[in-house]
């Protein structure tokens, strides 16, 4: 250096000045850092304290609007997380794996019905904490185990090879998870913060998403992506939905032994209803199996899709709507209220209904054979169909609340009964003679039968309201 070159201004620490006021200016993090510096922050808090349950709550309840968005968000992230799947696989693996894929997802979602064991709705009507919430804990620790178990003999009843039985039991951990944190978010919402639930369901399902995709994308295989499925589902529990319903719920009281009981006493007719309509509702797909090739499963399913989301949409209108419901059936000068609702909601079905029929029928195939990669051209009939089938199955699903509203939901098991016995000779009929079609018209026969029987039971119901109590003897609690 010569002497006519002058050195930077020195400051006391000996940094130069331009330096250290770059350093000096703040970082601005984004929201979702700042989200996610916070929920760090609380973790290693709840971590340092030995307990979730010394942080204080953060979060407000009892926000209508906010309640139905975010909870709305978390069921259609749900809802969608199964036909995104089929798509991500199919071009990822083919038709072929993709109905394995399928026919796994479809049998994990049934046995989730088994770990759930129709105890949701139970849990958040109890106000009054007649159960702890450590009670239904460990109900549904104990359902999840044997949800587990049961899919894992029926792999081995099936004679799956390795490669099915990784994928099915990948399936069938990411549901269980799915079971495990509906408890926790059914005290989110008991405790008045749906909005909370709404988000914890929407994370998980994403999550899955992103991971199974990812690592589909990059593997190729299956069986790793079927994993990697259930290993983020269970991250995203343990990171966000079990702190979430510690921090923001009230302590729960110690767990009894005969409470639990009660619990499984209680909610098992409801589990049994539940768990027979599925069976009948997933009867075809399973019959399938071994008649047909696995890549009827796939197509079955994406058949069955916009069928689903005529359901879906219905459940959004209806269900805020059952407190009203209920209020006016037990007023009996409010029944021109109860009448209302009830016509608006089937005039509302049947509308979805014609508009699904009339989008997809402008855009289904070319939409469906983009997204799969197939062409769905020869299944054009096989779709209307199924429509109409998704139609109806969201009037049973209404008229099965409405009843349950009315406290009579046990009245319906034989007709669920009636309808199995149906749908098990109809189907294995109908394949055999017309293969997927078959299924197709199955599910329409079946789904139809059903309707009429329980628009009969509801009629039945109406007519004798006054000669009847309205609890079911024997029962006389509200299961669901």
């Amino acid at each position: 250096m010569t002497n006519t070159e002058q050195t930077p201004q020195q400051t006391p620490d000996n940094e130069p000045t331009p330096r250290r006021q770059r350093q000096a200016k703040p970082h601005r993090q984004g929201a979702i850092a700042k989200l996610a510096n916070h929920w760090i922050d609380r973790l290693l808090g709840s971590a340092k304290q030995g307990s979730f349950a010394e942080q204080e709550e953060q979060y407000s309840s009892h926000r209508t609007k906010r309640d139905f968005i975010f909870n709305s968000m978390g069921i259609g992230a749900w809802g969608v997380v199964f036909p995104l799947l089929t798509i991500v696989a199919t071009q990822c693996v083919g038709v072929e794996q993709a109905g394995e894929f399928s026919l796994a997802f479809v049998m994990g979602t049934l046995l989730m019905i088994l770990a759930n064991y129709g105890v949701r709705t139970y849990q958040v009507s109890d106000l009054d904490e007649r159960h702890s919430f450590a009670d239904y804990q460990i109900n549904r620790v104990l359902t999840c185990i044997l949800m587990v178990l049961v899919g894992y003999v029926y792999c081995m009843i099936r004679g799956y090879g390795s490669e099915m039985v990784t994928i099915s039991m990948g399936v069938y951990m990411y549901r269980m998870v799915d079971a495990l944190a509906d408890v926790y978010e059914g005290r989110l919402q008991q405790s008045d913060k749906m909005y909370l639930a709404g988000i914890s369901q929407a994370i998980r399902s994403v999550a899955v998403l992103v991971v199974f995709s990812i690592v589909l994308f990059v593997t190729r295989e299956l069986t790793a992506a079927c994993i990697a499925m259930a290993v983020i589902a269970f991250a995203s529990f343990f990171l966000f939905t079990l702190p979430l319903a510690y921090m923001e719920t009230p302590k729960s009281r110690k767990w009894e032994l005969s409470s639990v009981a009660e619990l499984f006493k209680q909610c098992f007719p409801l589990f049994v209803a539940l768990f027979l309509y599925s069976l009948i509702d997933n009867m075809p797909k399973f019959l399938m199996e071994g008649t047909l090739s696995y890549d009827n499963q796939l197509y079955f399913n994406v058949l069955y899709f916009p069928a689903q989301s005529i359901l879906l949409t219905a459940g959004l209108i209806y269900k805020p709507l059952l407190l009203r419901l209920a209020a006016a059936w037990d007023d009996a000068d409010d029944h021109r209220t109860f009448n209302i609702i009830l016509g608006a909601i089937f005039g509302a079905i049947i509308a979805l209904t014609v508009g699904m029929l009339v989008v997809m029928g402008f855009i289904g195939v070319p939409v469906m054979s983009t997204l799969y990669g197939v062409d769905f051209a020869p299944f054009r009939t096989h779709m209307y169909l199924m429509i109409i089938a998704g139609g109806i199955t969201a009037a049973i699903d209404f008229i099965y609340q409405v009843i349950t509203v009315q406290r009579r939901q046990g009245t319906v098991m034989k007709l669920y009964g009636i309808t199995f016995v149906f749908s098990v000779i109809a189907t294995l009929i109908l394949i055999n003679m017309f293969g997927l079609k078959g299924a197709v018209i199955a599910y329409l026969a079946e789904m139809s039968l059903l309707l009429v029987l329980i628009v009969l039971q509801f009629a039945n119901i109406r007519i004798h309201r006054n000669k009847r109590p309205t609890t079911v003897e024997g029962v006389g609690q509200y299961w669901g």
